[in-house]
């Protein structure tokens, strides 16, 4: 069944139909995490702004699940005040933005403060260390920020969006060079970063609608180095692919045989 239409970027702003704020996770929990003690690889941390699995043996998420639509988008100013996550257990080490310095790679959000503009607190929220990755420049302020925007003009043309976003793998390329870790081997650099946006026009009945085929679903992976394309959709792939790689299960909530058929195709759609 093919994808109802979704309007595109350059289509004219029209009234929202819903502006409540969304779950976070409500495509589900990828990795099954838990806030149990005992799986601190896995560690589930659900934030008004966003949901995550933090992986304290690599000190960054193994994904951040986040809805965007005109109900999180404001004007807020962007707060800049990276800082250890309070959240996290005592016996977690706790990255701060000092972790960083010198490092070569950027800070790179998960979920963007640009997501999050309706108050300075939901801006904030964006600034915990958590919430980052070691990320190459190139790939964080060219390819990924392409795609952010993208995302928020999708919103901006009536739509809302559902995004999952992580990385695995050992090993980048930053303006250093290459490193598997910084801050001492505390936290692993990964070597491949990806989200999965499933996008749907503004409405109610989510999930059914998506499994309905009314959503249009993007997945990109791309490399975390420098000599990364700024052009995203060249990495464009299926979440099938993300799966194998991951081991994750990225649409849980969505019934068996939808899942079957979204996660099977590679996006093909207009990227401007």
């Amino acid at each position: 069944m093919a994808p109802a239409s979704v309007p595109a970027p350059s289509s004219p702003a029209r009234t929202a139909v819903v502006v409540s704020r969304d779950d976070n996770m409500a495509l589900g929990n990828p990795s099954g995490a838990t806030s149990s003690l005992s799986t601190p690889n896995n560690y589930l941390l659900s934030k008004h702004q966003y949901a995550m699995s933090y992986n304290a043996g690599r000190g960054i998420p193994n994904w951040v699940s986040w809805h965007l639509n005109r109900a999180w988008m404001g004007s807020a100013p962007r707060q800049d005040d990276f800082r250890p996550d309070p959240a996290l257990p005592r016996g977690f080490y706790q990255v701060s933005t000092g972790s960083y310095l010198g490092s070569g790679f950027d800070r790179g959000h998960n979920c963007p403060s640009a997501d999050r503009t309706t108050d300075l607190d939901d801006n904030s929220a964006t600034f915990l260390m958590t919430n980052m990755i070691p990320q190459a420049a190139n790939n964080n302020q060219r390819t990924w920020s392409g795609l952010e925007e993208y995302g928020r003009r999708l919103v901006d043309a009536g739509n809302e969006v559902y995004i999952i976003m992580g990385n695995y793998g050992k090993g980048g390329t930053g303006l250093n060079g290459r490193a598997t870790t910084i801050d001492q081997g505390r936290i692993t650099v990964p070597a491949r970063i990806w989200k999965v946006l499933v996008v749907l026009p503004e409405g109610t009945n989510d999930l059914q609608r998506i499994a309905a085929g009314q959503a249009r679903v993007l997945a990109i992976d791309t490399p975390n180095d420098q000599s990364v394309s700024p052009d995203w959709s060249r990495y464009r792939v299926s979440v099938d692919a993300i799966e194998e790689a991951t081991g994750l299960d990225l649409l849980s909530n969505i019934p068996l045989e939808a899942q079957d058929r979204l996660e099977a195709r590679v996006d093909t759609g207009p990227t401007r």
